[in-house]
Formats: C-alpha cells, structure tokens, sequence
C-alpha cells in the first residue's frame, strides 16, 4: 500500500509541474513595448518639468495626453475571460494522459505486488532456493524424455540381458563399461549414469578426471539440465582434483545461475570463455547463456569474439579422410600463426595456437609460441594468467 501512495504523490506532483504553466495566463503587460514607451514618456515629463524645461500646465497637458496612450495599450495587453477555457481543457487532458500512461506502462511492464527485495533477503532466498532444490531421482522423474531412437531389435534384447547380468557381477568393470556406454546408445540418461557411478565406484582411487566429468554430464543430461546435489558433489570432487576443469566450473556456473545468482555464475563463466577453445561444448554452452546471466546480474559484458572455424569447414571436414582433417587442421593452425606473427592479437588468440600446438603434438613449435607470448604479454597480468594456463594445457610450462 505504501508502494502505491509513493507512486501516487510523485505521479500528481510531476503532472502538476508539467500542467500548471498550461493553467497560468500570460502576463502581456510588460511585454508590449508601446507600454514601455509611454511609461519612459511620463519618466521623461517629470524630469523636464524638474528643470523648468515645461511649463506647468504643458507639462499636465502632455502627461495627461501619454496617460491615455497607456491605459489604451494595458486594455489591448489584456488577456480576455474565455482566453483560458482552452488552456484549462489541454491541463486536465495531459493531467489525465500522464496519470493513464504512468499506472498503464507500470502495470504491463512491472511487478504489481511484488514484494519489495533488498540485497540480503535475495541472497538468502537464493541460498535457500540452493538448499531445497529437488534430489537427482526427483530431477529425472520430471524431465522431459529424449527423443526415441530407432534400434535393431536384437541389440535392445542383448542390452536387456546385459541390464541383468551386470548387478550380478558388482566388481565387473568391463561389464559396467559396456552398460553406460550402450544407456547412452539407448538414451537412457539416468540408466547410464548410475552405471558410470558404479564404474567409478569399482576403480576406486585410480579413477581419473574424464570418468567423473562424464558422470557429471550423464547426471545433468538425465536431470534435464538441472544441477542436482548429487551433481553438485560430482562437481567438488573434480574441482578438489583439478580446480580448473571447465566442466566443473561450467556446471557450477550454471548451478548459480539456476538458483538466482547471475553474478556468480558470471564469474565462472567469464573465466572458461575468456581462457578457453570456444569449440569446446562446456565453453560453448556457456557463451550462450553469459548475456542473460551478466543482465540479470547488473553488468555490461561483451562475449568475445569466438575465432574459429565455421559451421561450414566443420561440416566439410566431417566428410573428409582422417589424413585430411589432420591436413586442414594444421592449415588453419598455420593461418592463425601467421596472423598473430603479422598482426598480432589477444591473449586468448595467442592461448589457442599454444594448446593447438600441443594437441598436434608439436611440443617445440607449442614451447616457441610459449616463449614469445610471454614477451607480449609480460606486463599484462590477465593476459599471463590466459597463457599460462595454455602452456599447462599444452604440456610445455616448466614449473
């Protein structure tokens, strides 16, 4: 109720301000110069009469005389009674507009209602949100069922058999291998992510980074795109192991983005874009999503420039002989490094060609560009910390 009496009073008070010169009569009086005139004229009488320049009597005369003039030019200045009926008509005409279009505009793109939502109660809403968010076997419940896929029916019948036989064996690793592989052939999200957690529960220790990332998206697939608890878990375990992974910062962002914390997530996400191969799908998903998270979150941010190639020469290389592909991968590495020779370029550029190096297995040609970078960048604290990561990536940092 408040709300509205605030929005109330400052609407009639700047329709006010805007109505009440349209209800004022114009003061012509002073404007008309033949008023000026005569008033200077009668001025100008007195003082010649000081001086004894005029007798007394042409003196009454003259006065009485420009006398008249003024008071003929005041009633020709003077506003008649109906000048204001128009005026009036316009003030309550935009009164009433102003009043419409301010409560209209205020309905249709505002909140009406809405509670008000200071800093810290949105904080603790989101960390509550965070905190109460649906388990994993809710998530799946709910989420919308892929697409079916067209199957020979003996497969379907050789993965049934095997759905029975791998409980039976909960130390078989080949067994449960196969099982998360062929889920995922059969778009079984869910089912393949409860065999990836026993493959991960059988090797114990050893399990490496990949088997917990693809847990991680098995579960955020079979949830629907939502990140779960049991997600999130899966999230710090790989992060405890390697803080940097862009899966992991990636899922995290967009749990933050999930539960109303756009700047959080932004922060995640500005960080693997801005570092990362843009080709990359963790880093890819995010770039999609980084201009809604950085609106909502009050912040002015650019997705830069992803430099790579097109849909078309991915599409094209797809067809090619893997002899190609590894032919029109080093030409577009070789057109990159000529780029950056000639004209230069960020630091993300720069960290593209050390990992491209790297996956190529060109550990020299990685370690050179390494080394020059550095003498780019050496005065760039940002740009040192994209390379470094880049030259970890590519095996050639000597730490």
């Amino acid at each position: 109720m408040i709300f509205w009496i605030v929005c109330a009073v400052m609407t009639v008070a700047v329709t006010a301000l805007m109505v009440t010169p349209l209800l004022r009569p114009k003061d012509m009086g002073d404007d008309n110069p033949d008023i000026a005139i005569y008033r200077a004229q009668l001025d100008e009488i007195d003082r010649e009469l000081e001086r004894q320049l005029l007798e007394p009597e042409e003196a009454e005369r003259a006065r009485t005389e420009v006398a008249r003039r003024l008071l003929a030019a005041n009633k020709a200045a003077t506003v008649s009674d109906g000048a204001g009926t128009p005026t009036r008509w316009l003030s309550a005409a935009v009164g009433a507009v102003m009043v419409a279009l301010s409560f209209g505009i205020y309905w249709s793109l505002g909140a009406p209602g809405y509670p008000d939502l200071p800093l810290q109660a949105r904080l603790d809403a989101s960390e509550e949100m965070r905190a109460n968010r649906p388990a994993q076997a809710a998530l799946e419940a709910v989420a919308p069922q892929p697409p079916a896929v067209e199957l020979p029916d003996d497969y379907r019948e050789a993965i049934e058999q095997l759905r029975i036989i791998a409980p039976t064996r909960p130390d078989d690793l080949e067994a449960w291998t196969r099982l998360a592989f062929h889920e995922v052939e059969m778009r079984n999200y869910a089912g393949a992510a409860d065999a990836q957690a026993q493959v991960i529960a059988i090797k114990g220790e050893p399990a490496s980074i990949v088997d917990l990332q693809r847990l991680l998206d098995l579960k955020v697939v079979a949830a629907g795109g939502l990140i779960s608890p049991e997600a999130e878990e899966v999230i710090r375990d790989i992060l405890d192991r390697e803080d940097g992974n862009i899966a992991a910062r990636y899922y995290l962002g967009a749990l933050y983005n999930q539960t109303d914390r756009p700047d959080l997530a932004l922060r995640f996400w500005r960080d693997i874009i801005e570092t990362g191969d843009p080709t990359n799908f963790h880093i890819a998903s995010a770039r999609s999503q980084v201009s809604d998270a950085a609106f909502r979150a009050g912040v002015e941010y650019a997705v830069p420039e992803a430099r790579g190639p097109s849909f078309e020469q991915m599409d094209a290389a797809s067809q090619m002989s893997p002899e190609d592909q590894q032919a029109m991968i080093g030409g577009m590495v070789s057109g990159l490094a000529n780029r950056l020779a000639t004209e230069g370029g960020p630091a993300q550029d720069w960290a593209r060609l050390i990992r491209a190096y790297g996956v190529l297995g060109d550990q020299d040609a990685a370690r050179t560009v390494w080394n020059e970078a550095q003498q780019v960048f050496v005065s760039s604290m940002r740009g040192m910390e994209i390379l470094t990561t880049a030259a970890r990536d590519a095996g050639v940092l000597e730490e």
